[in-house]
């Protein structure tokens, strides 16, 4: 009787005869893992079931008329529609997701929960076909890992789980077309080059693609000859095509600002890249104080201590090459993939985010899983020389997974709305300017305007650049009735940015209420300008017009801010006040 290889199918291996019994055994026992594997992502992650909206889910969701328009589909997918990314095929589902359950928040959250624990498969998928020991414990940990909370538990970031479900569906079916299983090897490479499409439509980050196709030639012992580099060519294309227009796309329609003071030259890209890749891996060893938004350190060139970053990634690349005969080749490749799916986000491309912190937990989703599989396969690689018995094996993993799924569910109860959220940042993150200002933007909204002036100032204090805090300090005053006093906030605010096309409309309401229709026409023109598809200019515009007996164009205006936001009563109100009239 011929026998088989070891099996690894979770948090421990076996020899197995290749008889009937023994491979129907196999397969119950992939479900039965499978089924656990789902049951400890859904529990861990329980806190975020009947959570709420936070920071962003209102621009992507709550407030997002690309969602309820009728040509909103077409617009999505053909139009530069001004939202801070083009990520079509997340605001398709979310479309998609609106018509079913509006604005619940569960139905969202847990189509993310979903999507994780599908992803969590997937990994598991990737890793057997790869051979990786311990792969079910390696996509357990991931699944429970406390650092995913932030992808999972933040509905804005369907762009990380649908992303990442593609890009894991991809390389499985390029696993497929390069390992020539079937007599249609093509119809895989070809799914894969479609899943890749998906998947950079959902989240451009899913560029790192073709390093991971490398990768596994590599690690699989295939030969990768000008024949295969013409394969992975296609893919690469379409990567960097996608983060190009990407690239413009923030930079010109975003609503970003052209003015952001966060670009830093060559030598200081490298300083945070090499520090950002060893806090990564840190927050994957010892995942604690987890926090929304960390700390922005200060990058000085001229600091010799700055260096040991960059020196200890040397050190490290060194290591691997001197030691790649006794090592192997899982180690080098599961630290090259590490690497690279964090690249994109390592700040040589400048990144909105970098204002205020170079690291966040959501950025090593998909890079996590290198360093992770990692571990588990050198656990179970070195079982025996550890002499890590099977019921050693089994108690360790699962104390392993209690201990990080109950992060993850303490993790995820901070989740629970914005003002559990910012306060936990602040408490982690004293110096966080951004969170002193979105608090005092849920205590606005709230009603608790000596709060919420309070916290905008304490940003301001922090960062005097920061053109948000005087933005939502002239909300304040001009919904307090105070459009003098918010004026000058407004203008502060397009000083320091003046393609500020919410500044531009906010200000045209204040001169308005101040008398001062001409100036308020100059700038609701100037906010649609820049930003074409804001129907509240578009409205504010009508009113402005009609104020100044310019009747036929203020009709235009209110019928274009139905165009883009049908549900927008007062733009209905005002057309059917004065087609009425006519």
């Amino acid at each position: 009787m011929t026998t088989r290889k070891p099996i690894d199918d979770g948090p421990y291996q076996l020899t197995a005869a290749s008889s009937p019994a023994t491979e129907t055994y196999l397969t119950q026992r992939s479900w039965l893992l499978a089924l656990v594997l789902v049951i400890v992502t859904f529990v861990a992650y329980q806190p975020v079931w009947h959570a709420g909206f936070i920071w962003d889910d209102d621009a992507y969701v709550t407030r997002n008329p690309l969602l309820t328009a009728p040509d909103g589909l077409e617009r999505i997918w053909f139009s530069a529609h001004s939202q801070s990314q083009y990520v079509p095929l997340v605001y398709t589902t979310l479309r998609f997701e609106h018509t079913l359950w509006g604005l619940d928040p569960v139905g969202y959250h847990l189509v993310n929960i979903v999507l994780h624990a599908l992803n969590a498969l997937l990994v598991w998928a990737v890793l057997r076909k790869l051979a990786i020991p311990g792969s079910w414990l390696a996509a357990a940990i991931w699944a429970v890992h406390p650092v995913n909370v932030e992808s999972v538990a933040w509905i804005t970031e369907l762009k990380n789980t649908q992303s990442t479900l593609f890009y894991l569906l991809a390389l499985l079916a390029w696993m497929k077309f390069t390992a020539q299983e079937t007599g249609r090897p093509w119809r895989f490479y070809r799914l894969a080059l479609a899943l890749h499409a998906l998947a950079l439509f959902s989240k451009t980050t899913a560029c790192t693609l073709p390093a991971a196709m490398l990768l596994v030639l590599w690690l699989r012992r295939q030969s990768i000859g000008w024949g295969r580099l013409k394969q992975v060519a296609p893919f690469m294309a379409l990567g960097v095509a996608m983060g190009l227009f990407s690239v413009w796309w923030e930079a010109h329609l975003g609503n970003y600002g052209k003015g952001l003071h966060y670009l830093f030259n060559g030598l200081e890209r490298v300083l945070i890249a090499t520090r950002a890749l060893w806090f990564y891996a840190t927050k994957l060893i010892w995942p604690t104080k987890l926090t929304f938004s960390y700390p922005r350190w200060e990058i000085d060139v001229r600091d010799p201590l700055q260096y040991m970053w960059l020196i200890g990634c040397v050190a490290v690349a060194l290591f691997l090459w001197w030691r790649r005969q006794a090592l192997g080749r899982a180690p080098v490749a599961a630290v090259v993939f590490f690497v690279a799916a964090l690249s994109p986000l390592l700040g040589f491309i400048p990144l909105y985010t970098f204002r205020f912190s170079f690291v966040a937990d959501h950025y090593q989703y998909v890079a996590s899983i290198g360093l992770i599989a990692l571990f588990a396969g050198a656990v179970f690689s070195h079982a025996d020389t550890w002499q890590l018995g099977h019921n050693t094996r089994c108690t360790l993993s699962a104390s392993l997974l209690v201990v990080l799924g109950a992060l993850t569910w303490q993790q995820a109860r901070i989740y629970q709305n914005s003002e559990t959220l910012w306060r936990d940042t602040l408490t982690k993150n004293p110096q966080s300017w951004i969170a002193y200002n979105n608090l005092g933007y849920v205590q606005a909204q709230k009603g608790d305007v000596d709060a919420a002036i309070s916290n905008y100032e304490h940003s301001l204090q922090l960062n005097p650049e920061n053109e948000r805090g005087y933005f939502n300090l002239g909300n304040v005053f001009l919904d307090q009735g105070h459009p003098y006093k918010a004026i000058g906030y407004y203008e502060e605010t397009l000083r320091l940015r003046p393609d500020f096309a919410d500044a531009h409309n906010n200000l045209g309401k204040a001169l308005f209420k101040t008398g001062d229709p001409q100036g308020a026409i100059r700038h609701f023109q100037e906010a649609l300008r820049l930003k074409p598809t804001m129907a509240a200019a578009h409205y504010n515009l009508g009113v402005a017009l009609e104020k100044a007996g310019r009747v036929p164009e203020a009709i235009q205006h209110y019928e274009q801010a139905l165009r883009i936001d049908p549900d927008y009563p007062q733009a209905r109100n005002a057309l059917a006040r004065l087609q009425g009239r006519q």
